[in-house]
């Protein structure tokens, strides 16, 4: 871990930090849902990516050929392809920095924002889920964005390099309709600079010609998945999940945010005291906090349920406004800031080992599952049911949908009962599979 000679951290030390504090991702011996498996069943069968396919409601040729390459490459390895997946976002975690420093900040605001940011609620969900391939991409775009035009004072050179990284990151996902917000909050607390409204303008063009091919499709197209139902009355409750959601620390899930009244009313107390805080030390900070925020956010608040991996521009942004307000802060508004970073780091750690945990049941349960499908030889699905004791929902993911796992064809030759039904094996906590019958 290298320092310069002032003992001030680098990009490199960034990157490295982040890496050793999700170690616990790295190490995950299996995979968190059903998308994981779904794509290793896919890349056995040699399916390519469609890129002609624009008509497509999910139309993420750069994602799904990515995801395809790595899935062959590593789905027989979780522990590498999670190794891969948290160096990517610790990457992200070091160009964070690196923006940062050339915003102003100090070497360790800089680097605490940066590393609060790969370490907290939002990321940790990214790092540890390869579903989450699309969220990588698109925000590789928004940062290289951001950076390209911090080393250019020309305007032309601006606007092409913001035009090509959210073209690029719009084959990723549709996340990158928030380029041009974020560019346009740049320009304004920027000094209003030439280059950055080149840069917003540039990258407007390319969502513009992404609008004018993909809008009928967007709009009309029927949804796969619920959760991509849109509505104007969506906004402000899906703006308030994602503001509420950082302290809450035993959620391991955006969406389930406002389940509980009384625990998110004091998520809601102690953001208000940390954007106080904020609005007392810089009027500038606590602005950019809620307009870079929004901007971050623009593309998902229309949907009809909030996700930590819709929030993962969002942490950026907020992680490194409530850092470069640390050091002008007064001593009581330090601590507001410091109770909120803290419980939003637990909350991190918390993402962290419930992922972790799900890979460990993931790693017993499908091959367990796959041995029990082959050796069943009735014509009728092969029921199971979780002990109480065994957390229902993940294995409603870990059986939703899956092709095959380890050769072994599953489809719909797999039910989940519950209660008395009869069973054919008891699920057991830790993934284990028990015979009944």
């Amino acid at each position: 871990m290298r320092m310069t000679g002032s003992r001030v951290p680098t990009m490199a030390w960034v990157v490295l930090a982040a890496l050793l504090l999700q170690w616990p991702l790295v190490f995950n011996p299996g995979y968190f849902s059903h998308d994981e498996l779904q794509w290793a069943a896919f890349a056995d069968g040699n399916l390519l990516a469609p890129w002609r396919d624009v008509a497509a409601f999910q139309y993420r040729p750069l994602t799904f050929s990515l995801w395809m390459l790595l899935s062959r490459l590593l789905s027989d390895t979780p522990v590498a392809f999670h190794a891969v997946l948290v160096a990517w976002g610790s990457l992200h975690a070091g160009l964070l920095f690196a923006v940062g420093r050339r915003f102003g900040l100090a070497p360790w605001p800089a680097a605490a924002g940066a590393l609060a940011f790969a370490t907290g609620p939002f990321a940790t969900l990214v790092h540890g889920w390869a579903g989450c391939i699309a969220d990588l991409l698109w925000l590789g775009g928004a940062l290289g964005a951001v950076w390209l035009v911090q080393q250019t004072s020309r305007p032309l050179l601006a606007g092409l390099a913001a035009f090509t990284c959210t073209a690029i990151a719009l084959l990723a996902k549709e996340a990158a309709f928030a380029i041009p917000p974020l560019l346009a909050v740049a320009w304004l607390f920027d000094g209003r600079q030439r280059r950055w409204l080149a840069a917003t303008l540039g990258a407007g063009i390319a969502a513009a010609g992404w609008l004018a091919l993909r809008l009928d499709v967007l709009l009309h197209a029927p949804r796969e998945g619920s959760q991509y139902t849109l509505g104007v009355a969506n906004v402000p409750l899906r703006w308030l999940e994602y503001q509420l959601f950082p302290p809450l620390v035993p959620v391991l899930e955006g969406f389930n945010t406002l389940r509980r009244p009384l625990p998110a009313a004091i998520a809601g107390a102690l953001w208000l005291w940390l954007l106080a805080a904020l609005w007392r030390t810089d009027r500038r900070l606590a602005l950019l906090c809620l307009l870079g925020g929004m901007a971050a956010l623009l593309p998902v608040l229309p949907l009809s349920s909030s996700w930590n991996h819709y929030g993962y521009g969002f942490a950026a942004v907020t992680a490194m406004a409530v850092a470069a307000a640390w050091r002008p802060a007064r001593q009581s508004d330090r601590v507001a800031i410091a109770v909120f970073a803290g419980l939003t780091l637990l909350h991190g750690l918390a993402v962290m080992l419930g992922i972790r945990r799900v890979g460990e049941v993931q790693a017993r349960f499908s091959p367990a599952l796959a041995a029990a499908v082959q050796s069943h030889a009735a014509p009728a699905p092969l029921r199971l049911r979780p002990d109480p004791d065994a957390k229902a929902w993940i294995f409603r993911r870990l059986t939703h949908d899956i092709p095959r796992y380890d050769g072994v064809a599953i489809g719909n030759r797999v039910q989940l009962v519950e209660g008395d039904a009869p069973a054919d094996y008891r699920i057991l906590a830790d993934g284990r599979l028990v015979r009944l019958r």
